[in-house]
């Protein structure tokens, strides 16, 4: 599992000085990269890894025997035992399955075990603040075999409504939810929800696209059944997402894609499925990536994720309170006010600006935030909005951010008056 050291020892300056993209200036200014939840920055060593494979050992893996393409081979199957390892997977690399990113995890969750597992009348129930991933999938699923999906509710103070929980998981089959929201940066009781699924005989799969890279994650200790997670929001590549489930449970799993590499033989009569990881991962996959995650996990685990827990749930607490006090009534956070179980998220409702604009007047001082829906609309609709401004931490990000932030937001809102 990933390991945490002493917090003193952590230094988010020089993690800012290993990511080549923070030495950028922007309309004359050094970047303000406050995007972490749509992209994190991937550090040197990440894209050194990728740049040594692609200048030494360019060659497909898993079949040639020459000596660059064992070393793909090799750095490939590397970085499936490095996830292994990060996520504390009980049996190893034999339960990581890489895949395109978060969302193809989801659709390999719901057109694999989904529609092999569920049959009509039978419930999977997710949360109101779940990403479009964690919800289409099972919309389509409902429209092919009929099933029922279920959300669990979001309070007015942007926390799961667990009051009526047993009732919601009678009949439930799948409990799906994500481990930080993308919008609200609300934390998830996820250890809390396995133990109330598993109790009425349900599976838990958590989306941990916004919590992986955020604080240490034990799947073990969760008591969780999948989880799903992309690569460049853990300052790795774009590209590559990672599926992890119990070893039994991926054995009784369908392939979801067809042709070569997932395969054990095919015959003019048929075709009999490899084992393992390998029948979900048809033709030619993310070489390059999966050794650009490999370097990025091992970066995370240096800087020991306790360590990023810690840095950026105070980035978060500060932010909170200046944003208060400067923008008292003119700007409103849509999400938890209070740094308890919280992460690094903070989305803006400007009064009288629309986000969009927000983000075009904080760009010209070289801040980079993400206006949207965040593809979490059915969210939005619950709290009246169309929009928000997000700003997001990661390791690199410093209080001299917030203090352009700030700087740029009061411009904002003096502008549009």
């Amino acid at each position: 599992m990933a390991s945490g050291h002493d917090v003193t020892s952590f230094d988010p300056r020089r993690v800012r000085a290993d990511t080549p993209q923070l030495a950028r200036v922007i309309n004359g200014r050094t970047i303000t990269y406050l995007d972490s939840a749509s992209t994190s920055l991937p550090p040197r060593t990440v894209i050194e890894a990728m740049s040594r494979y692609y200048e030494l050992r360019h060659a497909n893996v898993h079949r040639a025997v020459y000596q660059t393409a064992e070393e793909a081979t090799a750095a490939y199957e590397g970085a499936r035992e490095s996830v292994a390892n990060f996520i504390n997977a009980p049996g190893g690399s034999n339960e990581i399955v890489f895949t395109k990113n978060a969302t193809e995890s989801f659709n390999l969750l719901a057109k694999s075990w989904g529609a092999a597992n569920l049959k009509a009348g039978d419930v999977v129930l997710v949360t109101e603040m779940e990403h479009h991933a964690n919800i289409v999938p099972w919309f389509q699923l409902r429209d092919q075999l009929g099933i029922e999906v279920r959300f669990i509710p979001v309070t007015d103070d942007f926390r799961l409504d667990l009051s009526n929980l047993d009732q919601l998981l009678d009949g439930v089959k799948l409990l799906s939810v994500t481990g930080m929201s993308n919008v609200l940066g609300t934390i998830n009781p996820v250890k809390e929800l396995a133990a109330a699924a598993h109790r009425r005989g349900a599976l838990i799969a958590v989306d941990g696209a916004q919590s992986v890279a955020h604080g240490a994650l034990d799947v073990n200790d969760l008591d969780i059944d999948f989880l799903m997670f992309s690569a460049h929001k853990m300052l790795g590549p774009t590209g590559i997402g990672i599926f992890w489930t119990r070893e039994e449970i991926l054995h009784a799993m369908p392939p979801f894609l067809g042709g070569g590499g997932m395969i054990a033989d095919v015959r003019l009569d048929g075709y009999t499925p490899a084992d393992g990881p390998a029948r979900f991962e048809a033709g030619t996959p993310p070489i390059a990536e999966a050794a650009g995650l490999g370097a990025a996990v091992v970066y995370l685990e240096h800087l020991g994720m306790s360590n990023i827990a810690a840095h950026e749930h105070a980035l978060t607490g500060d932010a909170l309170t200046r944003l208060s006090l400067e923008f008292l009534g003119r700007v409103r956070v849509i999400g938890p006010g209070d740094t308890v179980s919280r992460g690094g998220v903070i989305s803006l409702d400007v009064e009288g600006v629309h986000p969009h604009d927000v983000a075009q007047v904080l760009d010209q001082f070289g801040v980079c935030v993400r206006p949207g829906h965040h593809c979490a609309k059915p969210l939005m609709r619950r709290f009246g909005l169309a929009a928000t401004a997000r700003v997001s931490f990661g390791p690199y990000s410093l209080v001299q951010d917030t203090d352009v932030l700030i700087e740029a937001l009061a411009h904002a809102i003096e502008m549009f008056g």
